[in-house]
């Protein structure tokens, strides 16, 4: 198995684990709140494997355009943070999760716009199951 699958499914079950505890941790918080300092937390933690793992002259390697698309996707990150906290504060943690991973669809319709990537018949079927899955879960 390659190693970037390995890395997908650690990410996936870290996803996973956080939506339960953050459902936790929003106790008697708001949202808004919660959110915030979770990010602090996140914050420390990747300054911290930044540290640890990126070679001080690899930072002289930035471009514009670095700079230009990852602080859009931060703003895009946030965007999505902002409004998970919200509904992970109000709804079930089933649901929310699910329809939070419809975000699969969009990455492979953009992915397809954007990088030309390749839509093949199985992507095709996962992502109407995803779809499925999201309106099935949805109902109450």
């Amino acid at each position: 198995m390659e190693r970037w699958i390995i890395y997908a499914f650690i990410s996936m079950l870290f996803a996973g684990f956080t939506a339960v505890i953050a459902k936790q941790g929003l106790v008697g918080i708001s949202a808004e709140l919660g959110l915030t300092l979770r990010t602090l937390f996140v914050c420390v933690f990747i300054i911290v494997f930044g540290l640890m793992t990126i070679a001080p002259n690899e930072v002289k390697s930035l471009q514009q355009a670095n700079y230009l698309w990852l602080s859009l996707s931060a703003a895009t990150t946030a965007g999505s943070w902002i409004f998970y906290y919200k509904a992970l504060k109000m709804g079930d943690v089933a649901t929310v999760a699910l329809i939070d991973k419809g975000s699969v669809v969009v990455s492979v319709l953009l992915a397809w716009w954007l990088f030309k990537e390749i839509i093949t018949l199985r992507i095709v079927i996962g992502a109407m199951l995803i779809v499925t899955g999201i309106m099935v879960i949805s109902k109450k």
